[in-house]
């Protein structure tokens, strides 16, 4: 058991990390517009984010799982990450053009998630069961205070430092430049001060911890040679059809991107086939034929209450998704009247945006020290279930609202539910993981956030287009609904410690 502060400590990266990813979700699609960006663009261009994470973080959670140095275990991901990240802010607003504020999101992202990974798992090597609720909750603290304070920047920097929020055409506003200079300065030294204030168990403690307990004997239902390739068929079929009917029938060219994500599975479950072949099949065997085949593999023989949160994370971060993306567009021009990135009405209503994630993350680090009590009083899964419709409602109900000035009452409700999809649902799958593969589950348990977010970039562009005439507002309507589907199959999970 681990004292208040010393669960302060191990958490207060996150507070640098989500600083990062605040400044990022609030600002980046106000950057491409300004770069040159159509609204049917964006979608597609944020792609980078998701698929960054769906290679870094298993990759990451893996390699973590296997790390013991003189810095122990997690925190020199923590540390390579946050360097990385620091450096990205820096460069990110002085992109001269779209391709490379592009490229630049591409490599902020990466850096991200190579810090972020390990913090999960740091949670599950560091505390005991009983404990583990109270550590994320803890993140989920550092992360709202950390994105109140970035969200909300560029207007602070324009409303009360005299900073200007216009710039030529072409240019990034100052506000959001050096909103993103002091992004890196406050990344860098939170995370510095959760590598210099915590400690980490050894290998040969996390393997006493482990011994015994009901996860260290992970039951693992063998997949076949003919399980993976059947599977590889079907991947690579489904991926190839998605392509060809995207291109006979002139479809989103977004969707090419599903299609090859698709058919790239395919190749990656040949490849097991092929290793599966080489050895014999018993766990340690299987465990040892390299990164690849060890993540594939976890992939396929999940927990049982892993893989129905998945249902509830893929839903919740489609709604997130479609948020973060189309929220500036959808006040500038639904509330603001308008689109054009040099008006004044335009980058006012995109400083307003920034207020908003601002009040989000501030409720949500207000919901943090209250869904605690409301899992103690309705149990873990109501308890999300409840904040989930109540952020669903809550992002419908921007098509309602007609006052600019009244949207922070919705923000209310997507701070409940972002501070729940934070905590709750790592807090439910924290006691099915094996302490020595925790990174990796962690890591894969990633897909379900970054499968939607693919899913969101290049299917509510087509969406819009074909269903809702281009209107980013209806983007909000399709997410709202999106989660409170997330909700229901929350009460598919099975509780905790339930066989």
């Amino acid at each position: 058991m681990l004292s208040f502060w010393q669960i302060f400590n191990m958490c207060f990266g996150f507070l640098g990390i989500q600083f990062g990813f605040a400044l990022q979700n609030a600002n980046v699609s106000r950057i491409f517009q300004t770069l040159g960006a159509s609204i049917d663009d964006i979608p597609i261009l944020w792609i980078a984010g998701p698929l960054t994470g769906l290679l870094v973080q298993p990759i990451v959670g893996h390699l973590s799982d296997n790390t013991w140095n003189r810095l122990g275990r997690r925190r020199p991901y923590f540390l390579i990450g946050a360097v990385l990240t620091t450096l990205a802010l820096f460069v990110m607003p002085n992109s001269p053009y779209l391709w490379v504020a592009a490229g630049m999101l591409w490599v902020m992202d990466a850096s991200i998630n190579i810090a972020m990974e390990p913090f999960r798992a740091f949670v599950g090597d560091k505390l005991p069961a009983q404990q583990r609720p109270q550590g994320f909750a803890m993140q989920s603290f550092f992360i709202g205070i950390g994105a109140v304070v970035a969200s909300a920047l560029p207007y602070l920097l324009s409303n009360f430092a005299g900073v200007a929020n216009t710039a030529p055409e072409g240019e990034i506003a100052d506000t959001v430049r050096y909103s993103f200079y002091l992004g890196g300065v406050v990344l860098l030294l939170a995370v510095g001060w959760t590598i210099v204030s915590s400690r980490e168990y050894s290998p040969a403690q996390m393997a006493a911890f482990d011994e015994g307990s009901s996860t260290s004997s992970l039951r693992r239902h063998s997949r076949s040679v003919a399980d993976y390739r059947r599977g590889a068929m079907l991947w690579s079929l489904a991926g190839i059809g998605i392509v060809a009917l995207t291109a006979v029938f002139a479809l989103d060219k977004q969707l090419f991107i599903l299609g090859f994500g698709v058919f790239a599975f395919g190749p990656l479950q040949f490849y097991c086939a092929s290793t599966l072949q080489k050895v014999a099949a018993d766990d340690d065997a299987r465990y040892r034929q390299g990164m690849v085949f060890s993540v594939v593999d976890d992939l396929f023989h999940m927990p049982f209450a892993m893989k129905r949160l998945a249902w509830v994370q893929f839903f919740s971060w489609f709604a997130l998704f479609a948020m973060w993306i189309y929220t500036t567009a959808a006040v500038t021009s639904f509330h603001y009247g308008s689109s054009d990135v040099l008006s004044k009405a335009y980058n006012d209503g995109a400083d307003w945006v920034g207020v908003l994630f601002a009040a989000y993350n501030g409720f949500a680090a207000l919901a943090a020290l209250v869904i605690p009590l409301l899992c103690m009083a309705f149990g873990m899964r109501v308890a999300h279930m409840l904040s989930l419709c109540f952020g669903g409602l809550s992002l419908m109900s921007f098509f309602i609202i007609s006052d600019p000035a009244l949207l922070w009452l919705p923000m209310i409700g997507v701070g409940f539910a972002w501070a729940s999809i934070l905590s709750v649902p790592y807090a439910m799958l924290s006691t099915s993981l094996p302490a020595s593969r925790m990174g990796t589950y962690m890591g894969i348990f990633n897909f379900f956030i970054v499968i939607p977010q693919l899913l969101a970039a290049t299917l509510l562009g087509f969406i819009l287009k074909a269903l809702f005439a281009n209107e980013p507002i209806y983007a909000l309507m399709v997410g709202g609904v999106s989660m409170i589907i997330a909700a229901f199959c929350t009460l598919l999970v099975p509780k905790p410690n339930a066989t």
